[in-house]
């Protein structure tokens, strides 16, 4: 009987837990774990993300547990072998599975035909110069990719995928960096979301320092009304023209393009509301939780991931810098017609960065709406990434 408890004690999680070496980098991991719970639930920073990603994080650092196991899918003595389904199918866990949508490409995907479902490109169907704005904002990609590559501790593969978190777009750096470097998919997931959901903190004061209270007073002419043809006919030339430029962004860009078809058609709305809803809040689960899933003690723990994060900060601040000089230069141009305050929307964030510029024009002038504005960079930022990805997939896949 005491044989049989003894075994039993031994066999928890808390046994196991402090019978490894490394025990004390687990309780750090909960504590994060916990602040991320903290800032979803509390705070309400991006919970539909947030809260999955940190309990996939507490989950795949339970001992014991074995819900995941990174093993399966890279292989630290031959980081070139390929993945072999059936171990995983034979060794995997829950999470395992679930990570397969990950590993082969097909959340962030699924995510953008839902994204594109959602979103309204008639903004920049109206204003094609916000195109410019989207291209300026994607500044901070090729500047976290090159701070990357000269700081020495990562190789070019890893470095874009650091510098895609300059995009502001989630899924498009999980799917670069589970092709380029799934070995760091943990930090560069968890920063990307992060500071996605500070953007109200993150760029109200470089808007501040980069424009005048005059420009922020700018109020821009009312959009003309698009025609349901020319919205028809934007999603087939953008994802032709840019698959045919760029054929490592149609996964993205085509699937983006086919959910924003769904929505304008007219003639499949219940495909168009599935997307929107079931599609997107299903994969979004597994997607978090999966992504959580890959942060563990020992690897997520190091310096390297410190240096992704503080990489990651200066991509978000360089993009909204070079949204706001691009969109401070078409104001000039356009001696005053444009406000260069939506020049920060032109990363992807999708629509919050349009609501930050919108917000912030509003304390300086209670009746200047600019968020329809905004919301032109806002969406050819997430065009804009999506091209920065096929790029780099281009490039190092």
């Amino acid at each position: 009987m005491l044989d049989s408890i003894i075994e039993f004690l031994g066999s928890t999680g808390v046994s196991r837990l402090f019978g490894e070496s490394n025990w004390w980098q687990y309780l750090i991991m909960y504590v994060i774990s916990f602040v991320l719970i903290y800032l979803a639930i509390k705070k309400g920073f991006e919970p539909l993300l947030l809260l999955p990603i940190a309990i996939g994080m507490l989950l795949t650092n339970l001992p014991g547990a074995n819900m995941f196991d990174m093993n399966l899918f890279i292989n630290p003595d031959d980081p070139t072998a390929k993945l072999v389904i059936q171990d995983v199918i034979e060794k995997g866990g829950l999470l395992d599975f679930l990570y397969l949508g990950v590993k082969l490409g097909i959340y962030p995907s699924l995510i953008f035909i839902g994204i594109g479902a959602m979103t309204d490109f008639s903004p920049l169907i109206a204003n094609p110069k916000s195109l410019i704005i989207g291209a300026g904002a994607q500044l901070g990609v090729f500047v976290a990719f090159s701070g990357a590559i000269m700081s020495g501790a990562f190789d070019a593969l890893e470095a874009a995928a650091i510098g895609i978190i300059g995009g502001a777009d989630g899924p498009t750096a999980i799917l670069v960096t589970k092709t380029l470097a799934p070995h760091l998919l943990g930090g560069i997931a968890i920063a990307a979301y992060s500071y996605m959901a500070l953007i109200p903190m993150i760029q109200p004061p470089f808007m501040r320092m980069l424009t005048t209270e005059k420009e922020r007073k700018i109020k821009m002419t009312t959009l003309r009304p698009v025609s349901r043809t020319e919205k028809l006919l934007f999603p087939v030339v953008v994802t032709v023209v840019v698959c045919l430029i760029i054929p490592d962004a149609a996964p993205l860009v085509g699937c983006l393009m086919f959910g924003n078809l769904l929505n304008v058609c007219g003639v499949t709305d219940r495909l168009s509301k599935t997307a929107q809803n079931e599609l997107m809040n299903i994969v979004t689960i597994f997607l978090g939780i999966t992504v959580g899933a890959t942060a563990k003690a020992e690897t997520f723990l190091s310096s390297k991931t410190l240096l992704i994060i503080a990489l990651g900060l200066c991509a978000f601040a360089v993009s909204t810098c070079g949204g706001l000089i691009t969109a401070k230069i078409m104001c000039v141009i356009t001696k005053g017609q444009i406000n260069p305050l939506i020049g920060s929307a032109g990363v992807s964030a999708v629509p919050m960065a349009a609501r930050v510029a919108n917000l912030e024009g509003q304390k300086y002038d209670p009746s200047n709406f600019l968020l329809m504005h905004a919301m032109g960079p806002n969406v050819a930022g997430v065009i804009g990434s999506a091209v920065a990805a096929g790029v780099f997939l281009t490039w190092y896949a």
